[in-house]
């Protein structure tokens, strides 16, 4: 763990969590204020910020932190599938049932759940979630018994919750029980005081994996990734160190081993998660970029958001273009689940 606070104070970083800037600070100490609680935690932030690992944090300082941790990606999941991985089916529920399953509410009986992607889930779900955060009970699918449960339920979501609920696609009630305590992770072009830190974690852990010795850093290197704005942030900060160690035919972490889009600063090239060639976007949309990039960190949050999504619209639509159409290869170039992308594309209005 990095940093020179004591594990006493409340503004520590938890273990295995990097990061020094006053914005994490604040997540720390309300991460350490309500672990020792009961209440539900909702996590929100973009993609790629360590959300799990925040969750995993207030599980670790709790008192259930003797009991298990169970994660759910709510996003990866069709309904039907979803409804049996987190409640358990009883044999002959449906056709491929043959036998009782339990699920993972059942798994992490007096510990905590994570479901992540919260904001995925359907509304008939949703139903059933807020049952068991009132009730603390359910039913396996099939089965007519009720379960009682004992488990905190911390739920992530990627997306702002209420503009969900106003658009009809979150249960406003699900959402006010959710959102007893929020904690929101700050993207990482917000914290880039933070970079060099996260830099040094990553190299140590890719270098002890590949057997390498990248322990230097060239000219211009570090300043580079400190003026990136990371729309992938911290996965893909993550992502690129990999490479570079991989890659790297010295001891030194050189500016030539990073992608493009982070070296030219220029937001209109996304490099496919898969490695692949980079996936220049059209001239309308790299304006869009560069005007949601300006805004950001001010107060017009909904202007980026409008500018987020037309991103990654614009982003899914051109790789099922060079992927024929075909959902499964799209998923894979962009480093998704293939359900993940199935429902991106009915949000995003493009499976018309």
């Amino acid at each position: 763990m990095l940093g020179n606070a004591s594990n006493n104070r409340q503004d520590a970083a938890p273990a295995g969590i990097i990061g020094t800037c006053d914005a994490m600070r604040k997540v720390y100490r309300i991460t350490r204020r309500v672990a020792v609680s009961n209440a539900s935690v909702l996590i929100l932030g973009e993609t790629g910020v360590g959300k799990e690992l925040i969750a995993g944090a207030v599980h670790q300082l709790s008192h259930r932190s003797g009991r298990p941790f169970v994660r759910v990606n709510c996003g990866a999941l069709s309904e039907s599938l979803l409804e049996s991985e987190l409640f358990g089916h009883v044999r002959g529920a449906f056709t491929g049932a043959v036998n009782n399953r339990t699920g993972r509410f059942e798994a992490a009986e007096g510990g905590t759940i994570f479901l992540d992607e919260i904001n995925s889930t359907s509304l008939t779900l949703q139903v059933k979630l807020l049952r068991v955060l009132q009730e603390k009970e359910f039913e396996r699918v099939g089965d007519t018994s009720t379960l009682r449960t004992d488990v905190r339920i911390i739920a992530a979501s990627n997306r702002n919750l209420m503009d969900e609920v106003r658009a009809g696609r979150f249960r406003e009630d699900l959402y006010w029980r959710l959102n007893v305590v929020p904690i929101e992770i700050p993207p990482l072009r917000d914290r880039r005081e933070d970079v060099p830190a996260l830099v040094s974690f990553f190299l140590d852990h890719y270098n002890e994996l590949n057997d390498r010795y990248v322990a230097h850093i060239g000219p211009g290197t570090m300043e580079a990734m400190q003026d990136y704005h990371w729309p992938g942030n911290v996965r893909e900060l993550q992502n690129y160190i990999e490479r570079a160690v991989v890659m790297a035919e010295t001891d030194e972490l050189l500016i030539d081993l990073l992608p493009e889009c982070v070296t030219s600063g220029n937001p209109g090239t996304i490099m496919s998660p898969s490695g692949e060639q980079p996936i220049d976007l059209d001239s309308a949309t790299k304006s869009m970029v560069y005007m949601g990039l300006n805004q950001a960190g001010k107060e017009s949050n909904d202007v980026y958001r409008e500018v987020v999504d037309h991103v990654e619209r614009e982003l899914i639509a051109q790789v099922l273009r060079d992927c024929g159409g075909v959902q499964t290869k799209a998923a894979t170039r962009l480093g998704m689940n293939r359900n993940t992308l199935h429902k991106k594309i009915k949000e995003l209005g493009l499976d018309g």
